[in-house]
């Protein structure tokens, strides 16, 4: 497998210090990714971690010219159903995620459980708290959009999610069902980056088998349990 990182910033070192372990050849590193060789593309999966706006210029480049693509890049929910169309138009893999942290995912599967079970049973209000870096450009983030999707498919108004930006904070992610007698909490914490970089890994090597436009929690933890 050849790679290329599309944004060489923070999360692109990460993600080039984690194919460099794995064993993994990186070929490129961009911070244009539309002045990449066509030709180096065509056998390389791109790993894309930039900014909402770079995406919406780029998108169209990766899927014309890439073998797959797995994006990070969040901050495009208004343009979904474009992207992924074009994709799949284009014939060219595509893996998509707001998170790519294993942890991340797991917690989305005990949301939806949970969510299922507290709305049946009534009188839970749900509500989502998420705490980022002041560099950080969306709120709310993208994983809490995808969290609130998920509260949403079980109860069918509108959450509220509060977005704090302070310090260097890497990510948590606080889901809360507030009810008449008690509280229930689930909450993921990232220390760093290195987990969301080792998940775009992972993402770019399930590319190799895979065709289509898939979402990175299907394939980690199977659509039955988390269907977006």
């Amino acid at each position: 497998m050849k790679a290329v990182i599309s944004g060489y910033g923070k999360m692109g070192h990460m993600i080039e210090k984690i194919l460099c372990e794995q064993g993994i050849e990186c070929i490129g590193k961009s911070e244009d990714i539309t002045s990449f060789d066509p030709n180096l593309a065509k056998d390389a999966v791109c790993i894309d971690f930039t900014f909402p706006t770079s995406f919406r210029k780029n998108y169209t480049f990766l899927a014309d010219n890439f073998k797959a693509v797995v994006v990070g890049t969040t901050g495009w929910d208004d343009i979904r159903d474009e992207v992924t169309g074009y994709f799949r138009k284009r014939g060219t893999t595509l893996i998509w995620a707001s998170n790519f942290s294993v942890g991340v995912n797991v917690l989305m599967a005990a949301v939806s459980l949970t969510s299922r079970l507290l709305s049946k049973s009534g009188g839970y209000t749900p509500y989502i708290t998420e705490k980022h870096h002041i560099h950080k450009l969306d709120a709310p983030s993208g994983t809490a959009k995808t969290l609130a999707e998920i509260v949403e498919k079980s109860y069918p108004s509108p959450i509220q999610v509060a977005s704090i930006r302070a310090g260097e904070i890497p990510g948590i992610h606080t889901i809360s069902f507030e009810g008449l007698s008690d509280r229930i909490t689930l909450e993921h914490e990232a220390f760093s980056r290195e987990g969301f970089a080792r998940g775009a890994v992972l993402a770019a090597k399930l590319s190799e088998t895979l065709t289509g436009v898939h979402q990175f929690s299907e394939l980690f933890l199977g659509e039955e349990q988390i269907q977006q």
